[in-house]
């Protein structure tokens, strides 16, 4: 681990009362200056979204050790966002969000809150890491904070390249992680199984709810390292989103198409 203190940022999206983020402070305080800006009440599923259509309402919490602390009536991105334009006199050197209720492996990162938080940074060039714990119902904080600050330590000692970051998820199975694996992303996600209900005035109504659909996975894929009890960390690159092959295969044959 490198010496010299950081300043580190946390947010997470099940919001600042979840026990998952005090777990995280914990196991970042001995790093150094830590401020945390999560937002207000469960922004799960929030992905990259912003709140544009109403105010934000930015309230001081209390935290031990005087820990600047702040909840935003936003989701994860607006924190972020409102740590770095209003409320944090530096940028920090990483933001760590988490710990999350609920795996976020597979193609579910598109959709994490967890993890568009830490996207919010990696488009500043802020690395981070996103930590999830695979069980949503009893989620086991405990055994995944051991292994929080050996992962923060080898991304101080061996930095991401710019617009970077790590999604991490531990598996379903409280005490029982063989290990730390870096993986790829798998392609498994919760899909839709709208639920129709009836409403007392006689319309209906919908829960969105959501079934597993399953993909054939690589060995090496967070769901098939998750299923075998390791904890999966993924390296996810956000700063260029080109698909280069398609560009490459597609370019002469696409603008000829519009300029014949």
């Amino acid at each position: 681990m490198q010496n010299n203190k950081k300043h580190i940022l946390i947010t997470n999206d099940d919001g600042i009362d979840a026990p998952g983020i005090r777990f995280l402070w914990e196991a970042m305080a001995p790093f150094g200056d830590i401020s945390i800006v999560a937002p207000s009440s469960e922004k799960s599923g929030a992905g990259l979204s912003l709140t544009l259509w109403h105010p934000l309402h930015i309230e001081q919490v209390k935290w031990p050790l005087d820990t600047p602390c702040w909840k935003v009536s936003g989701t994860p991105a607006d924190c972020v966002r409102m740590a770095m334009g209003t409320l944090l006199k530096k940028k920090p050197d990483l933001i760590v969000s988490g710990i999350n209720k609920g795996s976020n492996a597979g193609r579910n990162l598109l959709y994490s809150g967890t993890v568009g938080g830490v996207i919010e940074g990696a488009l500043r060039n802020i690395p981070g890491i996103a930590f999830s714990c695979g069980d949503f119902a009893n989620p086991d904080y405990k055994t995944a904070q051991k292994y929080v600050a050996p992962i923060v330590n080898y991304l101080l000692d061996h930095p991401l390249p710019k617009g970077s970051l790590l999604n991490v998820n531990f598996p379903n199975k409280p005490g029982e992680i063989r290990g730390v694996k870096l993986a790829k992303q798998g392609m498994s996600y919760w899909i839709e199984n709208p639920d129709e209900r009836l409403h007392p005035e006689g319309y209906p109504y919908f829960w969105l709810g959501g079934k597993w659909d399953i993909h054939n996975e690589h060995a090496e894929s967070d769901i098939e390292l998750l299923s075998q009890g390791y904890a999966a960390v993924v390296p996810i690159h956000i700063s260029e989103l080109t698909d280069h092959r398609e560009f490459e295969n597609r370019k002469a044959d696409f603008e000829n198409y519009f300029n014949r």
